[in-house]
């Protein structure tokens, strides 16, 4: 089994910073897969950034440039800093973890982003 605990969301005025963090705990294996999804009130769960064990990234190009997605294999935590944000990211939250075909998911987090 794997759990993800996400952390970190919050309200932030546009333009500002918000640095989200997930730590993975259970049966984590060394070749996997963490990422952050977002989904926006009635709106499809959309890809933000993946990266593997690696250290391979991928980004949606809405926040390619802004989102940094980083990851600490040693705690088996991924990070997500976000700069320049705009209310279009105001969205819950979601951390992922694919391993051995299965994918999991945290609770999410939400990020609101508003003056």
């Amino acid at each position: 089994q794997v759990q993800l605990v996400e952390s970190g969301g919050g309200l932030v005025q546009p333009g500002g910073s918000l640095r989200l963090s997930c730590a993975a705990s259970g049966s984590i294996l060394s070749d996997s897969t963490m990422g952050w999804y977002r989904q926006a009130p009635g709106k499809q769960r959309e890809l933000v950034a993946t990266i593997r064990s690696g250290g391979f990234t991928n980004y949606a190009g809405s926040v390619k440039g802004r989102f940094t997605i980083s990851r600490d294999n040693a705690k088996n935590t991924v990070y997500l800093q976000m700069t320049s944000l705009k209310p279009e990211d105001t969205a819950t939250y979601y951390c992922s973890l694919d391993q051995l075909r299965r994918s999991y998911w945290g609770q999410g987090t939400q990020v609101t982003v508003s003056s």
